[in-house]
């Protein structure tokens, strides 16, 4: 059985062994596995104890201590912290008891960790910091349950490393993760040996040419775009999954940007067709993700109430903000810089547009802010683009889009290479979250965006440096 947090009271850190009337109670092993979880795990999924099948949980108590430094304030890690603290306060049984609580049919129990002490680790780790008490406490139930799977999950690849060289099992949370992400999903398909006549179709037809006309191409997706192509002609063409036909996609400009490559003219079509309500691009620096998002939303104004331009400032949380010089509007501007340049190169490249642009600013119908700042918010008849949305997590990203109001289109942009984030990668961001789940959607667009178009300069050093 689990040592229970009431059963640890009496043990001390001089200690390596658990007190003996624990150690008696630990003797009969578990059948099912043991996850103990680190404070990241909750932050990033505030129904992570709900999603270990059969296994059993096991709380540090540490976790708790540190969870409470959490519940108050307004941003996402707030909102996650007081969600699984109310989760935890409903379970039906005492999760301090000896038997924990059960998380549920079909589910595994859940219970709190006194923090326990494990001499080889005191020898070794400097500081009682609070990873190591996580640790420490996950180390000692290793030892004394030995017929039970204990398995350390973090974000915190740092803890990850220390944990195995103890020779203790750890892992990722990877209920929200895409496992290969060679396989992730681009929004764009090259397919070779299409006759002439169906390209010649696609281009002279609006109406584009029936599926069945295309049976060498396996199971398209709502939206997913084709490069169709053979010696001699090529056509690029998007899939409409309600009337089941390929449609031709022109290398149209937008707001007096023109598309440079086929992915630029996949993004333009999805970005500006108005029965698409969400867009997702990724790629690289200088591929052109917010240009083409902004110049869109420019592009669309008459069609919405207001234009919404958005980031995330510092992951995690904005308290560093603090300690930069000036008022709010002086401690915000260097984040939000790289959206005003963009807008900066739209108005250059576009001279009849200033006006415009100057009057929907004072309007307040174009709005370049930061994404906490319009947290909780009903977007109705909005042009909402996020950009560096790799640096959100998927519950960050879920609220986002569950905010959106009627008539509302959202566009999410990011580098799923630049992640800032200290406990997300490639593979578990929200943006590769949100490709991953929503791909095929009717109202859904991916596209992955490859070539770099800012420069010869910043092409050559994305892809050498």
């Amino acid at each position: 059985m689990i040592p229970s947090a009431r059963k640890l009271t009496s043990t001390t850190h001089e200690s390596s062994t658990v007190a003996p009337d624990v150690a008696d109670e630990i003797t009969s092993p578990l059948a099912r596995k043991l996850f103990v979880l680190d404070t990241n795990v909750i932050l990033h999924d505030a129904q992570c104890i709900f999603k270990f099948q059969e296994h059993d949980i096991a709380l540090p108590i540490t976790v708790l201590e540190e969870l409470d430094r959490f519940k108050k304030g307004d941003n996402d890690l707030h909102f996650q912290a007081r969600k699984f603290l109310r989760s935890l306060d409903e379970l039906a049984c005492d999760v301090m008891s000896d038997e924990g609580a059960s998380l549920g049919e079909g589910l595994g129990r859940i219970r709190v960790l006194m923090s326990l002490p494990f001499r080889q680790a005191d020898e070794v780790l400097l500081g009682d910091t609070v990873d190591h008490r996580i640790l420490k406490t996950a180390l000692a139930v290793a030892s004394l349950e030995s017929a039970t799977d204990v398995t350390l999950v973090t974000k915190d690849t740092n803890l990850r490393l220390k944990s195995k060289a103890f020779g203790l099992v750890a892992q990722d949370y990877n209920n929200d993760k895409i496992r290969h992400l060679d396989d992730l999903y681009t929004g764009r398909r090259f397919v070779d040996d299409v006759s002439s006549e169906t390209i010649a179709a696609i281009y002279d037809c609006e109406a584009g040419v029936a599926r069945h006309d295309l049976k060498s191409i396996e199971t398209p997706l709502g939206n997913e775009n084709f490069i169709l192509r053979n010696g001699s002609r090529s056509v690029l063409a998007t899939y409409d999954a309600v009337e089941e036909r390929f449609r031709r996609v022109e290398a149209s400009q937008c707001f007096g940007i023109r598309p440079r490559n086929a992915e630029q003219s996949f993004a333009i079509n999805a970005l500006t067709d108005s029965q698409i309500r969400l867009v997702t691009l990724s790629g690289k620096a200088g591929s052109g993700k917010t240009l083409l998002s902004l110049a869109a939303g420019l592009a669309c104004e008459s069609e919405y109430r207001q234009v919404l331009l958005a980031r995330p400032i510092v992951p995690l949380s904005n308290r560093d903000l603090g300690f930069l010089p000036g008022d709010a509007h002086a401690k915000i501007e260097p984040y939000m810089q790289p959206l005003f340049d963009n807008l900066s190169v739209l108005k250059h490249g576009n001279p009849g547009s200033q006006a415009l642009v100057a009057q929907m600013l004072e309007d307040e119908r174009l709005q370049i802010t930061p994404l906490a700042y319009i947290r909780g918010r009903s977007l109705q008849q909005t042009y909402f683009i996020v950009d560096e949305a790799q640096n959100l997590t998927p519950h960050e990203v879920k609220t986002i889009i569950t905010r959106a109001g009627e008539g509302t289109k959202i566009v999410l942009t990011g580098d799923l290479q630049q992640i800032d984030h200290p406990y997300l990668d490639s593979a578990s961001n929200g943006l590769t979250y949100v490709i991953n789940r929503m791909r095929g959607q009717q109202l859904y667009a991916h596209v992955t965006l490859e070539k770099g178009v800012r420069s010869e300069l910043s092409e050559v050093a994305s892809n050498l440096l």
